[in-house]
């Protein structure tokens, strides 16, 4: 066959190429061809339609002017009119009326010699008519064209006859109706634009429909010509016989179509196979058979052909919408199923990793991590698998030098009743085991039959043999490493799987390789933590100091994720007071538990000062921005301080007064003896360390028997609630009347306290006391120095009251040394008071600020031994200022109630 060369493909030109190359398809030409019959089609249309319209408008003109003219020559009167002696008269009038009501342009009424009666216009009444009336005396009607005096007119005559009741007989008159070619035309015109818009419409519909199926002839041919098309059916056979993949169509009734030569070779059918019903073929097997007749649609299903494994896909073909056939593709896997059988291993190895990667070290707890360990291995890799830790481990220590006693941390299995050695048992390994040998060499080791296993036998000979009646058959045994120190023992055991092979033992190594890491990681946190709490347990309050002020309940709580530094203080001060103090440093673990011991043995120093509680806060503050600055400006191996809590209160048992200062720090809850529960508002303050923002404090009238709730935001605060809603739960927990402290603390645990608290959480609740009335004696002292006596005098009398007559003795020396002092070194006004609670305290008020300050005098002084004598004769002593002065205070032990009498006056 001799093909054009210009057909012929160039190398490397595509198909598609050659086709935009082409001048037109063929559905391109369809196209051109069926527009241009269908606009001749509608070109002969329209002219039909408008010559009929024309033909059609004119032969209305001549019947409608027949028909008024009919009309009139008939209406009753006429002859009377005619013969009357000024017919125009008459009849002009009746002429318009007629003329405008039929829509004719001109009636005209003549007698037999042709004169007008009536006209349209006036002035041509009385003339001669413009055109032939011979007809119409001859009894005839008759229509004709004339140019008359309205212009171009199509006009009917009709005979006005003497009797009107018969036709024939004389003619006494004539009557012309017509209409102006000009109206007639005006008539056709208008019907000429929905003539061509109709025309237009289905010109537009009739281009429509062949450009659609010029589309579809050109989806169908691909926009082929007829050389293109059988070059590309060519290139179809080729590439259909040349593939390395069996295609089949067969029809509806189950008629072999179309087998290219793979699906000949695999499925061993004849050459002349098409054309052949699908039972009809020799070599075909009978399974292949019914699934090509069956019809059904397969994605990938694997069939046996011989010694052939074939891959099938099937599909239902509708070529015209309805299943009439199967196209059906089929290849040849048999060499990929061994490759593919090894790579769906790998996968399912590099899987276990990847989950042991995730699920493997989820916590930071040791023998959480070791059971996810078993758990990730059965049943994928493994029928049974056990975890054996060294007992270091599981503390948080590091084994130094590994012996062969291990604790069994973790055990999973696809049965519970399996013989091995259970959760939590000590196991010493004999030498004889693999593993001993794993333990001692590093490396993994693995058994394919226990049962022909004499070493390991040798661990415990009952329990083996009963292992192997179980059904167990095969081990491996892989030591847990991390940094090259070996930790324990993972044990992998199978039973209804096959033994483990080499690569099974690969698997294994890796898998408790990476699992290594994660409980080294947890036993490393386990440590710090450990460390942590000690820590902070050490720098937190043992026991609290006695004190008569309040009674006090408290509860401390590390967080799971590590310990933090939440704290809390209960400093008794001089003058029947105490401090309550609760704080929170930002961060967990070491660093923050020790920043809260600096914190807190920092706020013990500034209340020994006694210092109001907005002024300590603000030293605290000073103090933290001091040491942040070192740390920033060291090597910064600890963690600052900003951002620190704290609130600070001092509660008066003579005033039942307290004093509140907070530093960014949660407001306390004040339950009132009534149950009443108030949280006051306070003036919150900056966290500490920020620097330049100043702290007020506000002070809180408790009555005895109220409690006063300090806490940190760890016990109101959890991923499952905000703040508002902790304070809500706070407020139902405290709303009781004639609680203890430690009830109340019980009860808000049991209602706030978190499963899993991700924050530390400290909880203080004091319950206040008032000093009874008559333990207070206070007194005025004049500004003068004879006063003195007097009120050594007062005070050795309120003593002996009190059967304290022992601290007579040094407390006049004490009374007379300051209240001297304050007359001559202070101003008025000055005052006296004395408190029997658990010391005898002794205080003296003035309006001065000067501080006292203790020396040694020297020899030849006079003067300036008066504190030093208060000094060794006082407990302790100090001063403290307040917005009218200053106190100088001395505190005095009391004497053992067993070396004393009933009445305090002597030994008993």
């Amino acid at each position: 066959m001799v093909r054009d060369p210009s057909l012929q493909p160039v190398p490397g030109t595509s198909v598609r190429s050659l086709i935009t190359k082409r001048p037109r398809s063929v559905a391109r030409q369809v196209f051109v061809l069926q527009v241009a019959i269908v606009v001749l089609l509608a070109a002969g249309a329209v002219l039909a339609l408008v010559l009929q319209s024309r033909h059609d408008v004119d032969r209305e003109a001549r019947t409608r002017s027949v028909a008024v003219a009919q009309t009139f020559a008939h209406s009753l009167g006429l002859r009377q009119a005619l013969l009357s002696p000024d017919p125009s008269e008459i009849l002009q009038p009746l002429t318009e009326v007629t003329r405008k009501d039929s829509g004719v342009d001109f009636i005209v009424v003549m007698n037999d010699q042709g004169i007008r009666y009536t006209h349209p216009l006036p002035d041509r009444i009385g003339k001669k008519f413009v055109g032939t009336i011979a007809p119409s005396l001859a009894g005839q009607v008759y229509t004709e064209s004339v140019k008359g005096p309205l212009g171009q007119e199509i006009q009917a005559v009709v005979p006005v006859f003497a009797d009107p009741y018969k036709d024939g007989g004389p003619v006494v008159g004539l009557v012309s109706a017509g209409l102006t070619v000009k109206n007639v035309t005006g008539v056709f015109q208008r019907q000429l634009p929905l003539i061509l818009g109709t025309s237009a419409v289905g010109l537009a519909l009739a281009t429509a429909g062949a450009a659609l199926i010029s589309r579809r002839l050109r989806r169908q041919t691909r926009g082929l010509g007829p050389a293109e098309m059988t070059r590309m059916y060519e290139h179809h056979d080729a590439v259909l016989h040349s593939v390395r993949e069996g295609v089949l169509i067969t029809d509806g009734g189950g008629r072999l179509l179309l087998a290219n030569d793979e699906a000949k070779r695999l499925l061993r059918l004849p050459p002349d196979a098409e054309g052949q019903h699908i039972r009809e073929l020799s070599g075909l097997d009978p399974q292949m058979a019914d699934l090509l007749l069956s019809g059904r649609e397969t994605t990938d299903e694997v069939h046996e052909a011989g010694d052939r494994l074939l891959v099938v896909n099937q599909r239902a073909t509708r070529p015209r919408g309805r299943p009439e056939g199967t196209a059906v593709t089929i290849r040849d896997s048999t060499e990929m199923q061994v490759l593919s059988t090894r790579a769906e291993a790998a996968r399912k190895r590099l899987r276990l990793l990847y989950d042991a990667g995730v699920g493997v070290g989820t916590t930071l707890d040791v023998e959480q991590t070791a059971q996810e360990l078993a758990d990730v291995a059965v049943p994928r890799f493994a029928d049974y698998v056990t975890v054996d830790l060294a007992e270091p481990v599981l503390l948080g220590d590091e084994p130094t030098a590994l012996k062969a006693d291990l604790r069994r941390t973790g055990v999973s299995g696809i049965r519970d009743d399996v013989p091995l050695y259970p959760r939590g048992r000590l196991i010493d390994f004999v030498p004889s085991t693999p593993q001993a040998r794993g333990l001692n060499s590093g490396r993994a080791e693995m058994v394919d039959d226990l049962a022909d296993a004499p070493g390991w036998h040798a661990q415990d000979p009952p329990r083996a043999r009963a292992i192997v009646e179980f059904g167990v058959h095969s081990l491996i045994t892989a030591p847990l490493k991390a940094r090259g120190v070996v930790l324990g023992l993972v044990n992998f055991w199978r039973s209804e799987k096959e033994p483990f092979d080499e690569e099974d033992l690969t698997l294994a190594e890796e898998l408790v390789a990476r699992a290594g890491v994660s409980i080294d990681n947890a036993r490393r946190y386990t440590r710090e933590h450990a460390l942590a709490v000690t820590l902070q347990r050490s720098l937190l309050p043992r026991d609290l100091p006695e004190q008569s002020a309040v009674e006090v309940a408290h509860y401390y709580l590390p967080a799971r994720s590590g310990v933090g530094g939440d704290w809390f203080d209960v400093i008794p001060l001089p003058g029947a007071r105490v401090a309550l103090v609760v704080g929170d440093v930002v961060g967990h673990g070491l660093h923050a538990a020790a920043a809260m011991g600096r914190l807190r043995t920092a706020v013990l120093n500034f209340s020994s000062l006694d210092l109001p509680p907005d002024e300590l806060l603000a030293r605290l503050d000073d103090l933290v921005q001091y040491i942040d600055q070192s740390v920033a400006g060291g090597d910064g191996t600890e963690g600052g301080l900003i951002g620190a809590t704290c609130l600070y209160a001092v509660y008066d048992a003579v005033t039942q007064r307290c004093t509140v200062a907070r530093a960014g720090h949660m407001p306390p809850a004040v339950v009132r003896p009534d149950g009443t529960v108030e949280i006051p508002e306070l003036p919150a303050g900056a966290p500490l360390g920020l620097g330049g923002f100043p702290f007020e404090s506000a002070e809180l009238d408790l009555s005895e028997g109220t409690q006063l709730v300090l806490y940190t935001d760890g016990l109101i605060e959890d991923r499952a609630r905000d703040i508002d809603e902790g304070l809500v739960l706070l407020r139902t927990a405290l709303a009781h009347a004639d609680r203890s402290p430690e009830d109340t603390c019980r009860e808000v645990l049991a209602e706030l306290l978190p499963v899993r608290p991700r924050d530390d959480v400290a909880l203080l609740v004091a319950r206040t006391s008032a000093l009874p009335a008559d333990r207070i004696a206070e007194w005025e002292v004049p500004f003068e120095p004879s006063a003195v006596g007097t009120m050594r005098a007062l005070a050795m009398a309120k003593l002996e009251e009190w059967g304290l007559s022992e601290l007579t003795f040094g407390t006049e020396l004490v009374l007379s040394e300051l209240i001297t002092n304050a007359i001559r070194h202070g101003s008025e006004p000055v005052r006296v008071r004395l408190l029997h609670d658990r010391v005898l305290t002794c205080e003296v008020f003035d309006g001065s600020s000067s501080s006292p300050r203790l020396h040694y005098a020297k020899t030849t002084d006079e003067g300036g031994r008066g504190l030093f004598l208060v000094a060794q004769l006082s407990r302790r002593w100090g001063a403290r200022y307040t917005p009218e002065g200053k106190v100088i205070w001395s505190e005095q032990s009391l004497p053992d109630p067993e070396e004393t009498g009933p009445e305090g006056t002597g030994p008993a």
